[in-house]
Formats: C-alpha cells, structure tokens, sequence
C-alpha cells in the first residue's frame, strides 16, 4: 500500500498505525509539499501538488494508497476533488489529533476514514 501525504511528515509510529489500522503493510510513503501562495489561484496549484505524486493515469486507477490531506482545509478538499477525478472514487484519508498533553505539540494517527465509503452511506440518507 502506498501513502501520500500532503502534510507535516509521518513518524515510524504514525506510519505502524496506520498499517495497524488498514491492516495493510505500506511499501512506500510518497512526501508532497503541500504548502500553496495565497496570492494565486488555488486550484492550479492543487494540480500541480497531485502531479508532484509521479502517479501515472493507470496507477491512480489501480495502486492502493491512503492520504494524509493537507492541513489547510481548502486545499484538503480541493485536493480530495482532484484525486477523486483522477482515481474514480473518494479514497481513504489519514485523521490525526493532538496528543493530550504533549509538549511540545505532538500528534497521533486516531483513525482512517473511508471516504468513498461515507459518500455511499450519505446516499442512503437522501431519501
């Protein structure tokens, strides 16, 4: 499995629970700099943040991965549309959270959500 994160890096025991958690080894971590400029239009820098992944069309389609979004939310569900149009469905996301108590501040893996998986319990409540 493979993981994509746009975020701060992933420690050694970030990256066990996340294995833990999708009880999958991951066999490569990609790191993307997700910082963008304010100054300029977001949606042209979000592609090119996912193209900076060297994913290719059929990779995208095929390749288990998991991302770590990138903390600015806006850029988070930009990215999310970009990687969904480019895989065909919502993929899995990595949610971290302060450790209570931690100083300096440090974070934890509490869980990995299934995005596609939301969108499709979503659906049954439209009726």
């Amino acid at each position: 499995m493979l993981v994509i994160n746009f975020s701060h890096p992933l420690n050694k025991v970030h990256l066990q629970k996340i294995e833990e958690l999708a009880r999958q080894k991951i066999d490569q971590v990609i790191e993307v700099n997700s910082h963008i400029n304010q100054q300029k239009p977001l949606v042209e820098q979000i592609v090119e943040l996912v193209d900076r992944v060297g994913l290719t069309p059929e990779e995208w389609q095929t390749l288990p991965f998991i991302l770590n979004p990138p903390a600015l939310n806006i850029s988070a569900v930009t990215l999310l549309a970009e990687v969904h149009g480019r895989c065909g469905y919502f993929p899995a996301v990595v949610r971290l959270r302060p450790m209570e108590g931690s100083l300096p501040p440090q974070f934890e893996v509490a869980e990995i959500i299934n995005l596609h998986q939301v969108r499709e319990e979503a659906r049954k409540r439209r009726d």
